[in-house]
Order: structure tokens, then C-alpha cells, then sequence
């Protein structure tokens, strides 16, 4: 292993009987493609699939025991919020875990160290390599140290989640659902004043519509009214 992943393995409290497991969830499917002396089954796409599953059965094992007055729609607002890229993306700029990825080079120049789903795929292979090396001990302690803790220094009586169309993206996905879609209903008001009003889809069952005065802020409204939806905010 090399220095860099020596110092990771400080990060994260643990040395790897089996490096090659840290090695492989580094490694970003860039590297294999341009690099022929690597194994085509040496990227961390698996560990991520992996990792994912790991990630969510421990957050939703701690939210269930750690708040058993909470409701189902809290505690899934809660697991939304714990396992969006974007927060896992926060997680993984702290670990620094952008300066050991192995990257091909045009992801490299196209700047893939601060991608937000390139880290955050990276961060959950890395749950996964520890549950392999380390067992499912060392797995739940690094979820628990890194992942869990940002949930308590939420205000209790403020939602966790601020970008609504990331949160409902990673819910659809969590819930094997069709990914959102969005379209713009009609714009009104002279160009210096425009307002939009802009519809989201999730399937054929869940949709919403929301105004605003960009397409931004109106997409973000609608999309934090489908989640009311799926997951019984505020109740």
C-alpha cells in the first residue's frame, strides 16, 4: 500500500489484512478502463452496490433504536437525509477521501477528486471494504463515528433536508421507484419578472406542482412537496 493509503487507514482507525479491498474502493472504473494492467473486475462499482445496502441497514437499525417515538414518516426524513449523496459527499470531503481515489486521467482532468457522486459512491464502497476486511463490527463503528452523528446536531423542529430535488432523487432511488422528472407547466410575467410554474413527477402515482421566480426555486418547492408525500412530512 502506499503512504497515502497508509494515512487513510489512520483516518478510519483501521489497518487492512486485505489492502487490495482499500485498493478496489479507491479505484473508479476511469482507472481500470485506461490502465490494462488492472483486473476489469478492479473497480469499486460492486463495493458501492455493496456498501449501499450495509449503509442503509445500519442507519435505519440506529434510527429505529436510538428514537422508537418517532413516526415513520420522521425516521424515513431522517434515513433520507442520513444517506443522500449530498451528505455522504460532506462525509468524504472530511476523510479527504477524494486525494486517494485512483481516477483514469480524463476524470482526473475533468476534476472527478471533488465530484459529488463520485465521492459518495467511493464513501459507501469504502463501508463495504470494511465490512469485508473488518466484519460487520468495524463496518457499523465507522457508520456510526462518521455518518450517524450529524443527525443530533439537527434542530429537532427543522427539517433535515434543504435541497429537496437531491433528497427526492435519493428517496425514488432507496424506495425503487422511476427517478423524478420535471417539466415546466407555464411561465408568466414580462422577462425582467418571470414566474414559472414547474410540475415533478415520481411515476404515475406521485406528482406535484410548485411556482417560483426561477426554475429553481420552483423545482425545489415541488419537489419537497412530493416527499410530504412519500414520506408523511410533518407528521
Amino acid at each position: 500500500m502506499s503512504a497515502g493509503s497508509d494515512s487513510l487507514e489512520q483516518i478510519l482507525g483501521h489497518k487492512f489484512a486485505r489492502p487490495e479491498l482499500l485498493l478496489r474502493a479507491l479505484t473508479h472504473k476511469s482507472r481500470v478502463r485506461e490502465y490494462a494492467t488492472l483486473s476489469t473486475e478492479g473497480d469499486n462499482e460492486q463495493l458501492e452496490f455493496l456498501g449501499d445496502s450495509i449503509l442503509g441497514f445500519f442507519v435505519t437499525d440506529s434510527l429505529v433504536r436510538d428514537h422508537p417515538e418517532w413516526p415513520e414518516g420522521r425516521l424515513s426524513r431522517a434515513k433520507a437525509y442520513l444517506v443522500s449523496s449530498a451528505h455522504l459527499y460532506d462525509v468524504a470531503r472530511e476523510l479527504e477521501l477524494g486525494d486517494h481515489l485512483l481516477l483514469g486521467r480524463g476524470e482526473e482532468m475533468s476534476g472527478g477528486r471533488e465530484k459529488r457522486a463520485l465521492l459518495a459512491d467511493a464513501l459507501e464502497a469504502l463501508i463495504a471494504a470494511l465490512y469485508l476486511d473488518g466484519g460487520i463490527e468495524t463496518a457499523r463503528a465507522f457508520v456510526q463515528c462518521r455518518i450517524l452523528p450529524r443527525l443530533s446536531a439537527l434542530d429537532s423542529e427543522t427539517e433535515a433536508v434543504t435541497d429537496y430535488k437531491s433528497a427526492l432523487q435519493d428517496m425514488a432511488r432507496a424506495q425503487k421507484l422511476p427517478l423524478p422528472k420535471y417539466a415546466i407547466v407555464e411561465e408568466r410575467g414580462p422577462e425582467h419578472a418571470k414566474t414559472f410554474l414547474i410540475e415533478v413527477r415520481v411515476g404515475q402515482e406521485w406528482s406535484a406542482t410548485a411556482e417560483g421566480n426561477s426554475k429553481k426555486s420552483a423545482g425545489q418547492e415541488a419537489a419537497r412537496r412530493v416527499l410530504q408525500q412519500l414520506t408523511g412530512w410533518g407528521r
